[in-house]
């Protein structure tokens, strides 16, 4: 897909000034995850999202499916069984946010827009983050790379160039965590779409710690631009990829004639939806292309969370975290 040109947008409100309407959204985001993740989600947590941890614990039996990677070579020689070495926790871990904002991310057509999602979803992984004393930091895509850093809790202003890129460095807080999420919702959406490739590959450098990296994003770019990058991130980091989708992306209705504009060019076509054809051509191809994609995140070794705008993802991420913490308990993570 052609990428847009550059454009000059209307003055706006400075990201890092958010208006009062995106306050008392974030407000009551922040209401809503608080009471249904500490009322579903109550006991100690073993860990971030979705790893195990990275310290070494005791030692088990192996089970089928368990990470041959764990496997306790001296205990298995002592005992003449198999054995995998438990991983415990750190309680100081650093996770990482790699949010997608290109303008595909500014539509919807079921209860919010994809863009809302994303912003939920960073508010909830926030919230199961900041316990303990860990760390979060953000990188976020704006369309289009050019990097702009960001000492504080604020999105700079864009910078000239294909890509924008926006760096806000990990602290610990819950007070330093409503401001990451201040920055992200207050981000500007360009035309364009952001590399994904480049996004992932920013949370490779500098190098860092073990800890937890969070893709969120609707995964429309060409699967080899981003696929290498996540699996290189794999081999240091848990990682989860949260797949944001419209209903609207994976199939059309019959409402005859249908304006379509691309948000990443701004291409206006007429959709005859009428056509049994063009509508069982296009789920189909939508299938095609959502397999590809969980083929992907599945061979990078990411843990796969899609979440839907016609859908509570909220629900949907509780029964996520539930599913990996009883597999953990299991001796697998995915």
């Amino acid at each position: 897909m052609a990428r847009a040109a550059p454009v000059t947008s209307p003055a706006r409100r400075p990201a890092d000034v958010p208006s009062d309407r995106t306050e008392a959204a974030l407000s009551r985001l922040q209401l809503m995850v608080t009471r249904k993740l500490d009322g579903l989600l109550q006991g100690d947590y073993a860990g971030l999202l979705p790893g195990p941890g990275s310290e070494a614990g005791e030692s088990r039996e192996y089970r089928p499916g368990d990470d041959v990677r764990r496997m306790d070579w001296p205990v298995t020689a002592r005992t003449t069984m198999p054995h995998v070495r438990r991983t415990v926790a750190d309680r100081e871990l650093e996770t990482w946010l790699a949010v997608d904002l290109s303008a595909s991310l500014d539509f919807g057509t079921g209860r919010w827009l994809k863009r809302d999602v994303v912003v939920a979803a960073a508010a909830a992984l926030t919230h199961l983050t900041v316990r303990g004393g860990n760390r979060i930091g953000a990188v976020i895509g704006s369309g289009g790379g050019t990097v702009a850093p960001s000492r504080r809790w604020r999105a700079a202003a864009p910078v000239a160039g294909p890509d924008v890129f926006t760096r806000l460095p990990a602290r610990s807080g819950r007070k330093e965590a409503q401001g990451l999420l201040r920055a992200i919702a207050g981000t500007e959406i360009r035309p364009g779409r952001s590399d994904l490739g480049t996004l992932v590959d920013m949370l490779n450098r500098p190098p860092r710690r073990r800890g937890v990296a969070v893709v969120i994003s609707d995964f429309l770019a060409p699967t080899a631009g981003w696929a290498r990058p996540l699996r290189k991130l794999r081999v240091r980091h848990d990682v989860l990829a949260i797949e944001v989708v419209d209903p609207r992306e994976l199939e059309l209705p019959d409402v005859g004639v249908l304006p379509v504009v691309d948000p990443e060019t701004g291409e206006l076509h007429e959709v005859q939806t009428a056509d049994p054809r063009l509508r069982h051509r296009y789920a189909e191809a939508a299938a095609a292309q959502r397999a590809a994609i969980s083929a992907a995140l599945r061979g990078a070794g990411a843990a796969h969370l899609r979440l839907r705008t016609d859908r509570d993802w909220l629900l949907d991420m509780v029964r996520f975290v539930a599913a990996q913490r009883h597999a953990r308990t299991r001796g697998t993570t995915r």
